[in-house]
């Protein structure tokens, strides 16, 4: 089975919304959305300490539930070293977000829909030299201002915040973090070293999930406030 078919299965939420997982998400959509009572959640980041916890198949699903909740969406992938987003979504990735930065395409030639209504994917494009440099541009800021107008909630992918800065840059322009933890896979130490890095460049982290945890059928994610 190739890589792509897989990634696409993990989407619970497309292919059996009334799942007790798919409902798993829908909880996690709704715990964000009373997470702030005073201020809007329009951008925001799912984290993980570590590569391999789910931080994209959480991602993509929560995506999912946002626009079969009649809203209009956007997913960024900002991982420009090991993209992601398009295998799960099944779209092209010769053009993205780098050919946009790069001033090759305007962001409206290189949306792709993905087969939920009011979902839209833009992927990584071509793996640049300079990640970091792309996406703390003031290109990348500009472009995030104005697809902020077109969209009611856009959610980025990035690389695990412990391998590289590009995720700390990220979250300093979302309105929340999510942070993804694999029980039984990543050390605590280093769930506290990601949390940490998060909070000193001011992310404003909203909770976390604990994925992969065993646990009755009736039950398959936990999401847990900041504390």
């Amino acid at each position: 089975m190739s890589r792509s078919t897989n990634e696409r299965v993990s989407l619970v939420t497309m292919a059996n919304p009334r799942s007790t997982s798919s409902e798993a998400y829908r909880k996690l959509r709704t715990n964000i959305q009373f997470s702030s009572i005073d201020s809007q959640i329009q951008t925001i980041m799912i984290a993980s300490a570590a590569p391999g916890e789910g931080k994209t198949t959480t991602l993509g699903n929560l995506a999912v539930t946002y626009a079969q909740e009649g809203k209009k969406v956007l997913l960024m992938d900002t991982d420009l070293r090991k993209p992601a987003v398009h295998l799960m979504f099944n779209v092209p990735n010769h053009v993205g977000l780098t050919s946009v930065l790069s001033s090759q395409y305007k962001v409206t030639e290189v949306l792709r829909e993905t087969g939920v209504e009011g979902l839209h994917v833009l992927s990584s494009g071509p793996i640049p030299p300079n990640p970091s440099e792309m996406i703390g541009s003031r290109k990348m800021t500009a472009l995030l201002e104005d697809l902020k107008q077109e969209y009611d909630v856009i959610l980025f992918d990035t690389p695990p915040v412990l391998t590289v800065t590009d995720a700390l840059i990220i979250s300093s322009l979302c309105d929340g973090v999510i942070l993804v933890v694999s029980a039984g896979k990543v050390k605590k130490d280093l769930v506290k070293k990601a949390k940490a890095h998060l909070e000193h460049v001011n992310a404003r982290i909203l909770g976390a999930v604990l994925n992969n945890v065993q646990v009755p059928k009736s039950r398959n994610m936990s999401y847990s406030e900041k504390t």
